[in-house]
């Protein structure tokens, strides 16, 4: 495989190399790797104006480099299915010593906000990329909006029109849709298709003056209204929207469709591989139409980008529709988006996924032609696998009854004794140091390790049965004690003398079970927020069902739990492997210090196909 040598110029691939995984060879490679070989065959350099895209370092560019682009549109926040096209075009771009542009397609100012570009921003940085290039105090930045743009593409769009190639549609969107035709029936042509170039520009002029209401004619290409792929029906290219936009202001009326758009900044950009998700495909007839006329026509310079499918991320029991994503947030039922069942960037940031879990996770599933789904538990297995070697130790109760050992003062002379305990922070990391808690009198247990009865297999506490408390002695149980309404109030147990961890007599007697713990008298109380998939179904929109209808009510659980002292001083985004539970985070907005709130990120294995 083709790699950047330390003599090629710098790229702007971020942290993001030193713990991904081991790179898969796809057919993208195999494209970029014989482009490389070719040299691309020409240079390519910028064909408009400077102040089209105000240059950042668009071009000339050397022909042996490559240039992707990550396109977001600023309508909403990133999901995981954007995760995998980040971690494509930024990880090709810095594999092969390439660029890639972090480019917004602000084209639709109704739906778009400042919010989400500074979202959309900050989740990119935090996968491990950045979108400047060269040495430090020379950086160029490759971060680019359409807006940047739409003097070109308004130029663009008269250029059509004079040659002929696009037309004024003054038809309703009823009529538009109604003359399209479908897959068994060619389109029918619009009445206003073949007035004068002159007329039509006439008309154009008018739309970006504000002459004409919201709606009233739209910009089309004049292509083939017979053409069996619809998406070369005469496509619109501009609309009449009175909107504000985030960048531009009030400045412009009529704004460019995406489909119009997004060729163009390919082209201006100097992008050598165009790489989208498959239904993108159709579309792309249509780009190369675009870029191909405007050429012709000097607007822009060959050779001009190519567009290339892959098959798009779908991971079982989310949904990844901005709109269904917006729905559960407006109607409430999530907290927001980031909240930590939703699969936005945010929301998976917050429930504690790490970035090079996530990272890891696309690059192992690989680059196809086709579309799949893969199982949640892909990306739990990835979480696992990158926090089992980092991830501190403790121990937690998160379901508690108080758990009395009875022959404490015989045992160790007074009732106030309390016995030093330690356990290494990290079995294997010694390091990282050890953790230190005290055991006493009394402590907290989880309640389903005691049963007045016990069940065929169960070794832990249940009259007359000795287990061992981690990190501590071995007690025997001897009952419990109960409320009014006939509930475990209290385990009652007895300490094994000369049995402590690490002591000579540790194995001086046998058991078969051992329980986790905290001491009474240094536990720290939390709330625990218990986070399992949002819906029951693996593909809960399938066959047009109402997603809504298939969430998981028990996808969250609160619980008020006990946490070893080594959690008292933890930071607000803090990842644990809780002994027995599975992995934790520190709750980057609710935590504090004193008044810890921990987020369960996965289970120790996968236990949902139970």
């Amino acid at each position: 495989m083709s790699q950047p040598t330390s003599s090629a110029p710098a790229t702007n691939h971020g942290s993001a190399a030193a713990d991904d995984a081991v790179k898969q060879h796809n057919f993208l490679r195999n494209i970029i790797e014989r482009d490389l070989a070719q040299g691309f065959g020409a240079e390519r350099h910028f064909a408009g104006t400077p102040g089209d895209a105000a240059h950042h370092g668009a071009g000339p560019l050397d022909p042996a480099r490559i240039r992707t682009r990550f396109p977001p549109e600023p309508n909403g926040y990133l999901h995981i299915g954007h995760a995998k096209s980040i971690c494509l075009n930024f990880g090709l771009a810095r594999d092969y010593g390439g660029i890639c542009h972090l480019r917004f397609d602000d084209t639709n100012p109704e739906k778009e906000e400042q919010e989400y570009v500074d979202a959309i921003k900050e989740m990119v940085s935090w996968l491990g990329w950045k979108w400047e290039s060269g040495q430090e105090g020379q950086a160029v930045s490759h971060l680019f909006f359409a807006s940047d743009y739409f003097d070109f593409m308004y130029r663009a769009a008269e250029y059509l029109i004079e040659a002929g190639l696009a037309y004024v549609d003054e038809q309703t969107p009823d009529e538009m849709r109604a003359n399209r035709g479908d897959f068994a029936t060619p389109g029918t042509n619009s009445p206003y298709r073949d007035r004068s170039p002159a007329q039509h520009l006439s008309r154009f002029r008018e739309m970006r003056d504000g002459l004409h209401p919201d709606g009233a004619m739209v910009l089309r290409a004049k292509i083939d209204m017979a053409a069996a792929n619809i998406n070369m029906r005469d496509p619109a290219l501009y609309r009449i929207r009175r909107a504000t936009h985030h960048n531009t202001g009030d400045r412009w009326c009529i704004y460019p469709m995406y489909t119009f758009a997004h060729p163009i900044e390919d082209a201006l950009e100097c992008i050598t591989h165009s790489i989208c998700t498959l239904e993108f495909e159709d579309q792309r007839p249509f780009y190369d139409w675009l870029l191909s006329h405007l050429a012709d026509g000097g607007l822009l310079a060959r050779p001009l980008p190519h567009q290339y499918e892959f098959g798009r991320l779908n991971l079982s029991y989310v949904v990844t529709s901005k709109r269904k994503l917006r729905q559960l947030v407006d109607e409430g039922h999530v907290s927001g988006w980031d909240d930590p069942r939703m699969p936005t960037l945010v929301g998976m940031r917050r429930r504690g996924y790490t970035p090079e879990s996530i990272r890891n996770m696309v690059e192992a599933t690989g680059v196809t032609k086709s579309n799949a789904w893969l199982d949640y538990s892909v990306l739990d297995i990835a979480l696992r696998a990158d926090l089992e070697g980092k991830a501190a130790r403790a121990m937690a109760v998160l379901d508690p009854v108080k758990l009395k050992l009875t022959n404490w003062t015989e045992v160790f002379g007074s009732a106030a004794h309390l016995e030093a305990c330690q356990a290494p922070a990290h079995p294997h990391v010694p390091e990282m140091g050890v953790r230190q808690f005290q055991l006493g009198p009394e402590l907290w247990i989880e309640r389903d390790d005691f049963q007045e009865v016990a069940s065929k297999g169960y070794f832990r506490l249940f009259p007359g049965n000795k287990v061992r408390l981690k990190y501590g002695y071995v007690i025997e149980c001897t009952g419990c004690e109960k409320d009014a309404q006939g509930q475990v109030s209290s385990v009652l147990a007895q300490v094994v003398p000369d049995t402590k961890s690490g002591t000579p007599g540790a194995d001086a007697v046998k058991v078969k079970g051992v329980i986790t713990w905290v001491g009474a008298s240094d536990a720290v109380a939390a709330e625990v927020r218990l986070y399992d998939r949002l819906f029951t179904e693996a593909q809960p929109d399938l066959g047009g069902r109402d997603f809504l209808e298939v969430i998981n009510p028990a996808s969250k659980r609160v619980v008020q739990a006990y946490l070893e002292p080594s959690l008292a001083a933890a930071q607000a985004d803090q990842k644990f492997q809780i002994e027995r539970h599975g992995y934790f985070v520190a709750d980057r907005e609710d935590h504090r210090v004193g008044q810890p709130v921990l987020n369960k990120i996965t289970g120790l294995k996968d236990s949902w196909a139970k």
